[in-house]
This record gives C-alpha cells, sequence and structure tokens, in this order.
C-alpha cells in the first residue's frame, strides 16, 4: 500500500464488527462500492498504519477472527483515530437474532469461527459477550434479522454515501411494539393511543400508505395535538444533535401491528420534513423505512430527502 498524503481531518472511517452471519461482509461490500477503501479482518498491530496510509475513505472489518482481537484495543483505536489523528471515525454493529443466525449457518454450511462441540449456539452467545462492548459503544447498531438485502443497501447508503457537506443523516422508522423495538432507534415515540383501523373490517387489509387509512387516523382528535408536538420536537432536537456532532438520528414511531397509525405519522413527518428549510440547511437526507410493511414485502426502503437534496 503506497503512501498517501490526504489530510488525515477530512478522513473518513467506518469500523464494521458484529456477530458471524448479521452481514457484515455484505455492509463492507456496500461500502467498496461508495468509494471505501476496505480491509477486512487486518492484524489489529496494523490499524494506525492504515490510517496514516488510507485514503479520505477507509472502512475496516473486524471480528473475533483478527488477530490480537480484544474489544479494549478497538476502543483505544477509535479514541486515536478521533482525538490524535483527528478523523471522523464511526463504528457500526452488525446484528440478528440467535434463531435467524442459526438458519444462516444452517443453509450456507458455514463453520462458526467459534464454534466447538456445542453447536453454533453457544459459539454465538460466545462472541456476543466477546462484542458487547463494541455494540455498547457503537454509532449505529444494524439489525438485519429481517432486512432484505436491498434494504440493507439503501440504509448503508443513506448513512455513508451523503458526503463532507452532510451534517446529519435522518432515518424515519414505523414498527410493531409486539415485534421489539428496533434497536437503532435514538427516538422512539408511540401512537397506539390513537384510534385504531384494525378494528374496522374496511380498512384493516389495508396500510397508512392507503388514503383512507390515514384520513381515520387523523380523525382522532388527539391526532393533530400529538401529531403537532412531535413535528416540533423533531424541529427542536435535529440542529442540536447536528451541532453535537451526531451523524446518523433513527426516530421510531410505533403502534400496534406496524400497519396502520405508525406509518400514518411517519409518512405525515416525511412529507413535512421534505419541505422543511431547516433539513436543506442541515443537508440532512432523510430516509423512510416502513419495518413491519417490509418484512410482509409490501413496501421498502425510500428517500423523503435523497443525499443529493433532491426531492
Amino acid at each position: 500500500m503506497g503512501m498517501k498524503t490526504q489530510d488525515q481531518s477530512s478522513r473518513n472511517i467506518v469500523l464494521v464488527t458484529g456477530l458471524s452471519g448479521a452481514g457484515k461482509a455484505s455492509i463492507l461490500r456496500m461500502l467498496e462500492d461508495l468509494d471505501y477503501e476496505v480491509v477486512d479482518n487486518p492484524p489489529l498491530d496494523l490499524f494506525d498504519a492504515l490510517i496514516t496510509q488510507s485514503g479520505p475513505r477507509l472502512a475496516i472489518g473486524v471480528d473475533v477472527r483478527s488477530r490480537g482481537f480484544e474489544s479494549h484495543r478497538i476502543v483505544d483505536f477509535l479514541t486515536l483515530a478521533r482525538r490524535e489523528r483527528n478523523c471522523s471515525a464511526q463504528l457500526l454493529f452488525a446484528t440478528a437474532d440467535y434463531d435467524v443466525l442459526l438458519r444462516r449457518f444452517t443453509a450456507t454450511r458455514r463453520r462458526h469461527p467459534l464454534a466447538g462441540e456445542g453447536g453454533v449456539r453457544p459459539a454465538l452467545e460466545q462472541e456476543a459477550g466477546l462484542l458487547e462492548p463494541l455494540r455498547a459503544l457503537a454509532d449505529l447498531v444494524v439489525d438485519t434479522s429481517d432486512l432484505p438485502l436491498p434494504d440493507l443497501r439503501q440504509m448503508i447508503e443513506a448513512r455513508f454515501s451523503a458526503g463532507v457537506g452532510t451534517m446529519l443523516s435522518v432515518a424515519l422508522m414505523s414498527f410493531a411494539y409486539p415485534a421489539g423495538l428496533p434497536r437503532e432507534a435514538d427516538i422512539v415515540l408511540d401512537a397506539r393511543f390513537l384510534q385504531n383501523p384494525h378494528y374496522d373490517d374496511v380498512l384493516r387489509p389495508h396500510t397508512g400508505l392507503d388514503a383512507a387509512v390515514a384520513d381515520y387516523v387523523k380523525a382522532d382528535p388527539f391526532y393533530q395535538s400529538f401529531y403537532d408536538h412531535v413535528l416540533g420536537l423533531v424541529r427542536t432536537v435535529l440542529p442540536r444533535f447536528a451541532q453535537e456532532g451526531k451523524k446518523y438520528v433513527t426516530i421510531a414511531v410505533g403502534c400496534s401491528g406496524g400497519r396502520h397509525r405508525s406509518v400514518t405519522v411517519v409518512e405525515a413527518l416525511a412529507r413535512d420534513l421534505a419541505d422543511d428549510p431547516m433539513i436543506g440547511r442541515l443537508r440532512a437526507p432523510v430516509m423512510v423505512l416502513h419495518r413491519e410493511l417490509a418484512r410482509n414485502g409490501l413496501t421498502s426502503c425510500r428517500w423523503a430527502v435523497p443525499p443529493d437534496g433532491t426531492s
């Protein structure tokens, strides 16, 4: 690798780690498509040399197979990159439910790097324990359990392709509480108190993407007050997040089924933020993901405000 003269202050570094089978290799390929130099599983002793010799974008894959792996050494590296090398260094952690990972290992017939006589599940539990300090410090946790590959790609593009001029990237997500809180959520809002289209036989098969469902939800006497407060909160916190140096914000809205009320609120936020001058000043791309609808193949990720700022 030849020496580069790139100013380190403009260098972006992404460390990608996580559970085996959760999609680390796929994420690294996606970052490579975004013009990151990608190095997977280098010895930890080479990390500092990679910083000094890389180009403006560097992605490093690291996991329990990496020579010299210890979580505290990864933390020390991030501190060095951010403070002494003055780089923008981010830690991405890929995870998935154990049952999903077990199915993936069975389908691919791959061997878990820590697998012994006990099989894959004990190895996953051991790996999760070793990686827990990194998960706790991660800038972004990506749960790939039910995330289609195209949606994962769009999520990675939303987070990492916006360029130097972008101060903040925003993701709006609807979800169902019974299916679990989104692990990546920074702000969680509860829409379960609004009147529920599920109990209307005509509206039940439809979603918040349909006008009749959205109109039904918005007809709730408490909807407008709730929504105005939510929009005001978002408009208040996003500039402050950017001011504090936060690069990614996920705002999640939940309801019982993740099909009607939460989708309606997220769609309204997407429309209002797309037209909000504040988003323009922040140069913030805005991505929309309806988690439960995506799991059922009804929709996919989309841009409300793309990285290039066009609508």
